[in-house]
């Protein structure tokens, strides 16, 4: 099969002032393109750029103060690549549960010109696939005039919705770059019995949604002695394969796509990678589809795990800032807080180390000032540090206090009782 294949300079020459261009994230950003776009930052006016969840080698390197009347970045997501021009005012995140930017494509709301591709070679029959990132990817071809694409040979073949044929491909720019690595990370000592204190609360046959990092990988680690899980997820890491190489994770309780990994995104080790590469078993589906609640649901006992930034005592949740500051998003903990509760059976977890690495409790009185609530104090179910689990279903404000208070850092329980004995007074009292 020919591909037309052209040079990067040649291929972001489609793109002209005012366009509007979708940047395919993950850990798959189509830095070529990227480069040699940026490369024509003197002759551009207004070109808005759009990204998502996108962890990168470096800063985006569009985002600069030079550019700023070249291009306008706004980010779906912050992710690390985006996070300095963010803080500098040189880009702005568009605040939305990511289950719910591809409607924003789909329905006009951010209409697209181009989208940025990174994607495998062409199987036999010239599907080439987006590999590890399906994500927001397929909603923006769906709704892209042009699609510029890097056939790289290091990009596995997934299946699932993330797919192309090489003729809708206006331009090809063929590359040999190896998708960013993401290390997986050790938990520590206190990750480890947040871990513990998760998994014991999982039943077998349970189906998982679990994020990025030290706390998750405990979760993992922590399931060896468990039967029959699923795994229906937004991102997809290093943590699940033993478990899924093991048979542990054997997706046979599920009922939507049984046997069947699911997932919007991958990153990890280029172990991972290779595993995922033309293998039938991982579907790779548009994020609209994994993180619809009402799909979520029809999974039995779904355990949705997520992680805070700090918690109220009431039980309101931030996720996405430190203070005013906006530090990732919103992503799709909604989305899974919100199924995993609708699930016959289903569990949802906030994990979070009692302190911050400043030291400072990450349970307060009240939120910061500034700080988003992501997840409502109405849906907060279970609150789990390294001192224990708190459980707030059902509680009254002060009964959530006094739960709270128990997990909270030994230093810092004095102070909380204080402000819940000012806030909630007479039945606060009575608890202890």
């Amino acid at each position: 099969m020919k591909i037309n294949y052209m040079t990067a300079v040649d291929a972001v020459k489609l793109i002209k002032s005012h366009d509007r261009v979708y940047i395919q994230g993950s850990t798959s950003i189509p830095e070529v393109l990227l480069d040699a776009l940026t490369a024509r930052g003197n002759e551009l006016e207004g070109v808005e750029l759009y990204s998502a969840f996108a962890v990168g080698r470096r800063d985006a390197p569009y985002a600069i103060p030079e550019l700023r009347d070249a291009f306008i970045p706004r980010s779906l997501f912050i992710a690390n690549s985006i996070r300095r021009a963010i803080d500098r005012g040189e880009a702005q995140l568009i605040p939305a549960f990511l289950g719910e930017v591809p409607a924003l494509f789909r329905e006009g709301y951010l209409p697209l010109d181009v989208t940025l591709l990174n994607v495998s070679l062409p199987n036999e029959e010239g599907y080439c696939s987006y590999g590890i990132s399906a994500d927001l990817a397929v909603s923006a071809v769906e709704c892209s005039k042009i699609i510029i694409a890097q056939i790289n040979k290091q990009m596995p073949f997934s299946y699932g919705d993330a797919l192309i044929h090489i003729s809708d491909l206006a331009a090809c720019v063929e590359v040999d770059d190896p998708l960013v690595v993401v290390p997986s990370e050790t938990p520590n000592e206190q990750e480890e019995k947040i871990g513990r204190h998760i998994a014991e609360l999982i039943p077998d046959g349970a189906t998982l949604q679990i994020g990025v990092g030290g706390i998750p990988n405990a979760v993992l680690n922590a399931l060896h002695g468990h039967k029959d899980l699923g795994l229906h997820t937004e991102a997809m890491t290093d943590g699940v394969l033993p478990l899924i190489q093991s048979g542990i994770i054997n997706n046979s309780q599920k009922v939507v796509m049984p046997h069947k990994t699911v997932a919007s995104l991958v990153l990890g080790s280029k172990a991972l990678y290779d595993y995922m590469d033309y293998n039938p078993d991982i579907i790779i589906k548009d994020v609209a589809w994994t993180n619809d609640p009402f799909r979520i649901r029809q999974n039995p006992k779904v355990m949705a795990i997520n992680s805070a930034i700090e918690v109220d005592l009431t039980g309101q949740i931030c996720a996405d800032s430190i203070g005013t500051r906006m530090f990732s998003g919103v992503g799709g903990q909604h989305d899974f807080m919100y199924g995993g509760a609708l699930s016959e059976g289903g569990k949802t977890f906030i994990a979070m180390t009692a302190t911050s690495g400043k030291g400072h409790s990450k349970i307060k009185p009240v939120l910061t000032e500034g700080a988003g609530v992501v997840t409502t104090r109405s849906q907060a179910q279970y609150i789990v540090t390294e001192y224990g689990v708190a459980f707030l279903k059902g509680k009254d404000l002060a009964q959530r206090a006094r739960a709270l208070i128990e997990i909270a850092a030994p230093a810092a329980r004095e102070e909380l009782e204080r402000a819940a004995c000012l806030r909630f007074g007479y039945r606060f009292l009575r608890m202890r």
